[in-house]
């Protein structure tokens, strides 16, 4: 079995659901996690954008998941993929935070490995994009190892009102594997 596919058997993904919160607070509204994407969030935000993930997969519009770390059964982080439009195609967008103390094992690549299955089951949009900050090595390793085409450099907005400069990476969910 190859390092890739342990990985893969070390995480499960799950549909976001009401008693995720917490990933949430370990995750964007921690000042650390959130360095490279403008900062950590207000309950009030954290709580806004809970509701939301809870409805992406209902309205269409993408899905959401806890990454659950099989051997402690504990949530490690959230992976996802929703609609967006970016240079005027309608794509998806993925994201991905894993909490610090499941870091370095693996779990955001296994965990996005298994995202990216899904959209492509969902076979709604023929490219996934992934905008992380130039200055974040890891999520940009992470792109690179998965098989995403780095685009260009570009400037990013997120949250509304945050513009950083971001790789363009973007992943054909038509190729084979």
């Amino acid at each position: 079995m190859s390092s890739s596919n342990k990985s893969q058997s070390a995480v499960r993904i799950e549909p976001w659901g009401e008693g995720d919160l917490d990933i949430l607070k370990k995750t964007l509204g921690d000042p650390a996690m959130t360095r490279f994407v403008g900062g950590p969030e207000s309950d009030e935000q954290l709580i806004k954008r809970q509701a939301k993930f809870e409805r992406i997969a209902e309205e269409g519009t993408g899905r959401m998941f806890k990454i659950i770390d099989v051997a402690t059964g504990e949530a490690a982080g959230s992976v996802g993929y929703w609609d967006s439009i970016h240079n005027g195609e309608e794509i998806y967008e993925a994201g991905w935070f894993v909490i610090p103390a499941f870091q370095g094992k693996g779990i955001a690549g296994a965990a996005t490995a298994l995202a990216i299955a899904r959209a492509r089951e969902d076979g709604k949009h023929r490219f996934l994009h992934a905008f992380p900050s130039v200055e974040n090595p890891p999520s940009n390793a992470l792109c690179r190892k998965l098989g995403f085409t780095l685009v260009e450099e570009c400037e990013f907005e997120y949250p509304k009102g945050h513009f950083m400069q971001c790789n363009d990476w973007r992943f054909d969910l038509l190729a084979g594997d």
